[in-house]
């Protein structure tokens, strides 16, 4: 009975829920039809797992059932609907059903494609559950992108996505499982997964940091993001019609330039049309290459990495977008508003590398033009070369035929110089700051920020004495 789920594929998995009869509960849909809870029906032993279906396509008939929101694709209503189908679950069904059963709600709200909208579907799924009898209930929420362009096709890969999740819990499979297993049956490209979060006690040891990273990983997202609290957090709600400044490292350590180069280059932001008098999103990338650059991925080295960020008050996005124009691909999905690129002049040359663009027909020429065609600026931080040559964007030296597009961009204020800067900064090298760390030289004390030397002395990082 276990590998029948393999075996058979999306019904397998289905028929192996309801034969169970241990695992009870009620689906509530809204947006693309009774797509999930159709499975279980179609396969047969229905009776055994589903307690309940509904739909409330109405606004007012779904505000009757959940009350108001501002927004009925959203996470707020999701976890509307998973509270009150709970509550009428446990209430109606609590004391009579014995103890060999495990009750659950599914629940999902989607915008699919229709007649009237063809902007980019998406919805909120999410399984409240009991991992034995009797105890609390645990949460797995999610937030996807149906990718396919049309409805019918939308709707089927969002009933095969419900049924692998209601088949992870009901195994109890580990959340890496469920990961993994979410889009089984599912070609690739038709679903993106780009949050998820577990809770309750099923998953007490679980840090959803890791998992939004698993994501990433296992190819269910090319980016996910998470706040300094470690609270996993959709891209759409945070990027929203907001300006974005994110900046791109190892954070191996977190050194003073690290803020130093933030710091030049958002006094540039602010004064940007479209900037002025709204918020910038402030993010640090991490992307999966440089994690995996020793080989292998640490998780460890990952989480120390996330906590010197978060004790500066920093968002995380991890992301597999290696070439510039590809992350600002992903950020301008959400915002309209100017999108600004701190970086060395390292980062500069990486720009104005041809050799990381021969998979486009249009070269480096297409890449600049996508990288740059939507509000996008470079703020360019200086260093200071092994000779001694202090090098700005006003002598950078772009790769021979690229100094007419190069001057063109600078005089286009695409790409802008980091003006106001600490020169004690540049002689500053995250290599030379670890070499130090290891052989005792305390003077790497001094080319951190505070927050990030203490937890490298709490934790031992780098090898470090602990202090």
């Amino acid at each position: 009975m276990e590998n029948l789920g393999g075996q058979f594929g999306t019904a397998g998995k289905a028929l192996q829920v309801n034969l169970g009869k241990g695992f009870y509960g009620t689906f509530a849909e809204i947006g693309a039809g009774q797509e999930v809870a159709r499975h279980f029906f179609t396969v047969g032993g229905a009776a055994g797992t589903v307690a309940k279906t509904m739909s409330a396509y109405d606004m007012a008939f779904s505000d009757a059932i959940y009350g108001t929101c501002r927004r009925y694709v959203s996470r707020e209503r999701l976890q509307t609907m998973l509270e009150h189908e709970s509550g009428l679950l446990l209430e109606r069904l609590g004391k009579t059903a014995g103890r060999d059963r495990r009750f659950f709600v599914f629940a999902d709200t989607v915008a699919a494609r229709s007649f009237r909208r063809h902007d980019e579907s998406h919805g909120w799924m999410g399984l409240r559950f009991q991992h034995a009898p009797g105890t609390a209930f645990s949460d797995i929420i999610l937030h996807l992108r149906m990718l396919d362009g049309e409805n019918l096709n939308q709707q089927e890969a969002l009933g095969i996505v419900g049924v692998n999740l209601i088949h992870g819990a009901f195994r109890n499979a580990t959340p890496r499982e469920m990961i993994g297993s979410l889009l089984d049956d599912l070609k690739p490209g038709r679903i993106e997964v780009d949050m998820i979060r577990f809770s309750g006690p099923a998953f007490g040891a679980v840090d959803n940091r890791l998992m939004s990273l698993e994501l990433v990983v296992q190819g269910l997202t090319r980016a996910t993001l998470f706040s300094a609290d470690g609270e996993v957090v959709q891209p759409a709600d945070a990027f929203y019609k907001k300006p974005i400044l994110v900046e791109r490292g190892s954070f191996r350590p977190v050194t003073l330039v690290t803020n130093d180069m933030l710091d030049g280059a958002l006094r540039l932001f602010e004064k940007e049309k479209g900037v002025q008098g709204n918020q910038p999103q402030i993010l640090m990338e991490i992307t999966t290459k440089n994690l995996l650059a020793g080989g292998n991925l640490d998780l460890r080295d990952f989480l120390d990495r996330v906590d010197m960020l978060a004790a500066l008050g920093r968002t995380v996005l991890i992301s597999d977008y290696g070439e510039y124009y590809r992350l600002v691909n992903f950020l301008t999905r959400y915002t309209e508003s100017p999108v600004g690129l701190p970086m060395g002049i390292p980062g500069l040359n990486e720009i104005f590398n041809p050799a990381h663009y021969t998979d486009l027909e249009g070269g480096i020429l297409e890449a600049l033009g996508r990288l740059f065609k939507k509000n996008v600026r470079l703020y360019v931080y200086p260093v200071i070369t092994p000779e001694g040559e202090l090098v700005t964007c006003e002598n950078f030296r772009p790769p021979e035929g690229m100094e007419h597009l190069y001057a063109h961009l600078r005089a286009s204020g695409l790409i802008r110089s980091i003006e106001t800067y600490d020169a004690a900064n540049l002689e500053i090298r995250s290599p030379r700051v670890l070499d130090m760390i290891e052989t005792g030289d305390s003077a790497w004390e001094k080319m951190v920020p505070p927050e990030v030397v203490r937890i490298i002395k709490e934790r031992g990082l780098f090898g470090a004495d602990r202090g």
